[in-house]
């Protein structure tokens, strides 16, 4: 559906004391991946909570594969799978030369930031999220 990649250097904040990459760092790194997709589309998460409305992760699924290591130039991926009225599932992939390091398949949920409940997707978002080239 929709598909976007960004770069990403492991640097020693990142990593345990071995030079390792700390699992929830890999989170970190795809928090950081859908954030950019959605500036590519014209969307600040700045925006939406001036809007009234928050993105929040619903349910992840989560496997690691191999480590990464201080230095490493990473790659990671937020692919959109499906739009729903409040939800958002995209796959994650954070790889190394193509080689897969840690997958995940995340749903995200539109609520309103104030009652924290789901709310459907703004309509200028909602057509921007629907379009097959965003």
């Amino acid at each position: 559906m929709n598909e976007f990649r960004m770069p990403v250097r492991v640097y020693i904040e990142d990593t345990d004391a071995g030079g390792i990459v700390y699992y929830v760092n890999y989170l970190k790194y795809m928090e950081r991946a859908r954030s950019e997709w959605l500036r590519t589309l014209g969307i600040t998460q700045r925006e939406l909570l001036e809007a009234g409305i928050q993105l929040v992760v619903h349910r992840l699924e989560c496997r690691y594969a191999k480590p990464a290591r201080l230095d490493d130039s990473l790659e990671v991926s937020a692919d959109v799978l499906s739009l729903g009225r409040v939800r958002l599932q995209f796959s994650q992939v954070v790889s190394r030369c193509g080689e897969p390091l840690c997958e995940a398949r995340v749903d995200i949920a539109c609520i309103d930031a104030t009652r924290l409940k789901p709310v459907s997707w703004p309509p200028a978002l909602a057509e921007r999220l629907s379009q097959p080239s965003a």
